[in-house]
């Protein structure tokens, strides 16, 4: 298997080196991903051994610490604390003398160790052509430092990789199917389902291998047996292959299909038939994937496929279990070149980022983002369309179309744009995935900000008003108190600023968006362009230079006519500082958000009443934020600055808007056609 996997490259591509400038360059970009790498794994290991003694390596304390449970003369199970195999706790016993007295660091350092021999044994078995194999290994094993199962098998001191390891060399490193065999046998010994991989080793004309997977299986299980067999007899029957150990079943750390069925709140027989029924579908429907691939010379994505088949029908599948899915990102799917993006993007961002980051807190979506991990391994188990090798689009997808390149337009900045225009509509799944990130994260840092609730960041803060205040009264713009009180007393004009200001915020920039994605696909990319690097901007401002509203300075007497009044006595007060960082103001994003919206408008819209109903929302927004006591009227005056920033960094890095030949009302083939530069 693992001739075959790396027969379609020259042997000496995985560490060749090329001469001449171009080389240099490579020799460069590989040393810096080399670093990159070295610094995660520090960086993963410092957290860990960083951390208080009680709060690290908590589940190799409750095994192997002074009191644990391999330490104990009853059943490693009578605490359900043990998750492992009987042959797993069989090869830790003998372990926990050395494990108490390098607990810490040998521990740490040697399951680093492992992951970085996972990532050059996955590189390794990557086919990958001469270019891009110098990159593989440190890619990956950056992508493992970063990825979740990783880092919660380092923090709790798990044995999770090891199986992933085991069965990567017995496919891509060992020679012989015996041993190979051998090695995925005793990943199973530790990892029940894993035994599927003993009929991907068969269907693919590798018998002996099989034979010897099984027969290591049942040897160390028998072996497991002999030594413990009141504990054998727990595991296997008791708690059937370990269902309810470490944890109860439906917790949202368990990513199966059966914690997925209880958290559905299904239970009981129908529940157990269901599981069966369903486990038993997906595994042969996985296993079959797996054989096509594999005989497709596909290996990688074959094990990989088993694997996440693997996760999906096992009784209980921990955060620490699921590695399987990361090395899924292998897999080609999409005709289109920029279709190509959207599963690599997909896996990646879900094995890295916690699953409240990827969608909504909304009640209606929790049963998708309490399962996005195992919905993910069952799409690369059952359905993901990944291509086959012989298909023509495998390595030459539908090419992506590009306006041509528009030459230096000064000449004092001879710069010519470095991104080209695509004149294509992006995959609409990977935008919105994008889009609910980056604002997950704009989100984070907007609140990480400085200038939070403590004293520290209210006084400077505070401080930052006041040279606002001075700063409008010198240009006697200092309005925001009378505009307010004036407001105050008129019933209907608070009533629709305070319905304005909590309401268009972020519904009209996503209808912007969704409007020119349909519509207006090529003015959609300039736009969201725009859009990303005006916020980016905004969270700059927001990390520099904290600024209280004036809602929120003591001794103004401003009213907040949204969120009502403001308890200053309180270190904390205002009504959501405990939700997000109230200090975010310099510059204001209601009204950048909303002049971006107006301004797009004006671009884009066909008739003169449309671009004059987009203007009047940027005005509406300044009045509300004003009234409202939210915003100072130099803030207006950064969020203008942001978006003129925004537009000029699209266009000295793209060049102007591209515009492609026709109707407004623009098909993928119509923007093919040759551009109109404006």
């Amino acid at each position: 298997m693992a001739d075959a996997e790396r027969g379609g490259r020259p042997a000496e591509g995985f560490g060749a080196t090329a001469v001449g400038p171009a080389g240099h360059r490579r020799r460069m970009v590989r040393l810096g991903l080399w670093l990159i790498a070295a610094i995660l794994a520090a960086r993963q290991m410092a957290v860990v051994l960083g951390s208080p003694r009680g709060e690290r390596l908590t589940d190799l304390e409750t095994w192997v610490g002074p009191h644990g449970v391999l330490h104990v003369e009853g059943s490693l199970y009578d605490s359900t604390l043990f998750t492992g195999t009987p042959f797993g706790g069989l090869v830790l016993k003998p372990l926990t003398r050395s494990a108490e007295q390098t607990l810490g660091w040998g521990w740490t350092f040697g399951t680093l160790l492992l992951v970085v021999a996972l990532g050059l044994v996955a590189a390794r078995a990557l086919p990958a052509g001469r270019r891009a194999s110098p990159f593989a290994a440190p890619v990956a094993i950056s992508l493992l430092m970063l990825s979740l199962p990783v880092r919660n098998t380092l923090w709790l001191g798990q044995t999770s990789i090891i199986p992933v390891l085991l069965v990567l060399l017995g496919c891509f490193a060992v020679r012989g199917e015996r041993a190979s065999g051998v090695l995925a046998g005793l990943a199973a010994a530790l990892q029940p389902t894993l035994l599927l991989f003993a009929p991907l080793l068969w269907c693919t004309g590798r018998r002996r291998a099989a034979e010897s997977a099984g027969a290591t299986f049942a040897a160390a299980t028998a072996l497991a047996w002999a030594a413990m067999p009141q504990d054998s007899l727990t595991y296997w029957v008791h708690h059937v292959a370990g269902t309810g150990l470490g944890g109860a079943a439906d917790a949202l750390a368990n990513q199966s299909l059966h914690g997925a069925l209880l958290r559905l709140g299904l239970s009981g027989p129908p529940e157990i038939a269901l599981f069966l029924a369903l486990g038993a579908a997906v595994a042969v429907l996985g296993v079959r994937r797996a054989v096509r691939y594999a005989r497709d010379g596909q290996l990688l994505l074959a094990v990989a496929v088993t694997g996440c088949t693997a996760i999906v029908v096992a009784p209980t599948a921990w955060q620490h279990q699921l590695l399987w899915v990361l090395l899924a990102v292998v897999g080609r799917a999409g005709t289109r070149a920029s279709d190509r993006f959207v599963w690599p993007v997909a896996v990646v961002l879900v094995m890295t980022l916690p699953a409240r980051m990827m969608l909504p807190d909304v009640p209606a979506l929790h049963p998708l983002r309490d399962n996005v991990i195992l919905l993910a391994a069952l799409a690369a188990a059952t359905s993901v369309p990944f291509l086959s090798r012989t298909s023509p689009l495998h390595d030459r997808p539908v090419p992506t179309s590009y306006a041509p390149a528009v030459p230096a337009r000064s000449g004092r900045v001879p710069l010519r744009p470095v991104l080209r225009r695509v004149l294509t509509r992006p995959n609409l799944f990977l935008e919105l995935l994008l889009i609910r990130v980056t604002y997950a994260a704009y989100q984070q840092v907007r609140l990480a900000a400085a200038g939070g609730s403590n004293s520290a960041g209210r006084a400077r803060a505070e401080e930052h008003g006041e040279q606002i205040l001075a700063i409008e009264r010198f240009l006697h713009l200092d309005i925001e108190h009378a505009v307010n009180h004036a407001v105050v007393k008129t019933g209907w004009l608070r009533e629709f600023f305070d319905f304005y200001y909590t309401s268009f915020h972020f519904g009209i920039p996503l209808t912007v968006l969704g409007v020119l994605y349909w519509r207006r696909p090529v003015d959609y990319r300039w736009a969201r362009s725009t859009l990303g690097l005006t916020t980016l901007l905004a969270l700059v401002g927001f990390w520099l230079y904290p600024l209280a509203p004036p809602r929120l300075m003591p001794d103004l007497g401003v009213v907040d006519t949204v969120h009502g009044v403001q308890d200053f006595a309180r270190p904390d007060y205002g009504t959501l500082t405990a939700l997000t960082n109230q200090y975010a103001a310099m510059p204001s994003l209601h009204f950048g958000w909303s002049l971006w919206c107006g301004l797009v408008i004006a671009i884009v819209a066909p008739r003169a009443w449309m671009k004059a109903l987009g203007l009047l929302h940027p005005l509406f927004t300044v009045c509300a934020i004003v009234a409202t006591g939210n915003h100072w009227v130099l803030d207006a005056v950064g969020g203008a600055a942001v978006v003129a920033a925004g537009f000029a960094l699209v266009y000295v890095f793209q060049g102007p808007r591209a515009r492609p030949a026709g109707a407004a009302r623009r098909t993928d083939d119509e923007e093919r056609r040759v551009p109109v530069e404006r």
